[in-house]
């Protein structure tokens, strides 16, 4: 899939759209929740409890709704016929389909630039202990705030995403990410020590084949 190019001319702080600029990525989480949660569902319908089960036969519909984009109000609310995710995560909670229906949610949200709602679904949502959904969901919460221009909180979120797992499918990409906040923030030798890790730790992904331009970009400014 498509990762974040670096932005040559660095992060603007008043103008631009971090969450235009970083629209691949943001995609590509989606994306990436998507496959996993399929895979997930189908553990679901094998082994949960009648109540679970029933949220597991109703989330499908949703999440079909999900991929496409004119139908993506649908998915939120239902269609009158089948649920949508926010009655699945209300009427369903503390099942594992609520809690899935939570990560829809906010990535829809995102998708929307509802940024508020994208925090509050996100930040329900319980870590099922997958190296590559729980820190993809870590790392939109963070998405939702640099959009928001609150980079002190989006630092922190894209730090834990990256700590999470240190597979190479997502700990650069949010290493990236959270380069570009502290160079929006102005802290530059924080961004170069987030570029070097990428860099140093894992040299075979695609955010480090471009790495070079961001780090001498900071270096710049040092």
């Amino acid at each position: 899939m498509s990762k974040t190019n670096v932005n040559q001319a660095g992060p603007k702080k008043t103008s631009g759209s971090f969450f235009q600029d970083n629209q691949k990525s943001i995609t590509f989480i989606v994306g990436g929740i998507v496959v996993l949660i399929l895979l997930y569902l189908g553990y679901q319908k094998l082994y949960l409890a009648p109540r679970a089960e029933k949220a597991a036969n109703q989330i499908y519909k949703a999440e079909e709704y999900a991929m496409i984009d004119s139908l993506r109000a649908k998915a939120i609310d239902g269609d009158g016929s089948f649920l949508g995710f926010k009655e699945i995560a209300d009427e369903y909670s503390n099942t594992k389909s609520a809690n899935i229906a939570n990560a829809y949610l906010g990535g829809l949200y995102l998708r929307q630039g509802n940024f508020q709602a994208a925090i509050e679904y996100l930040q329900k949502y319980s870590d099922t202990g997958s190296k590559i959904l729980d820190p993809l969901v870590t790392g939109m919460i963070g998405d939702a705030y640099s959009e928001s221009k609150d980079y002190k909180n989006a630092s922190t979120y894209y730090k834990n995403a990256a700590k999470k797992s240190d597979n190479s499918y997502t700990a650069p990409l949010f290493l990236k990410k959270l380069g570009l906040v502290y160079e929006a923030s102005e802290d530059f030798k924080a961004a170069e020590k987030a570029y070097q890790t990428i860099k140093s730790d894992f040299p075979e992904s695609p955010e480090a084949n471009m790495i070079e331009g961001a780090l001498a970009r900071v270096q710049a400014h040092l």
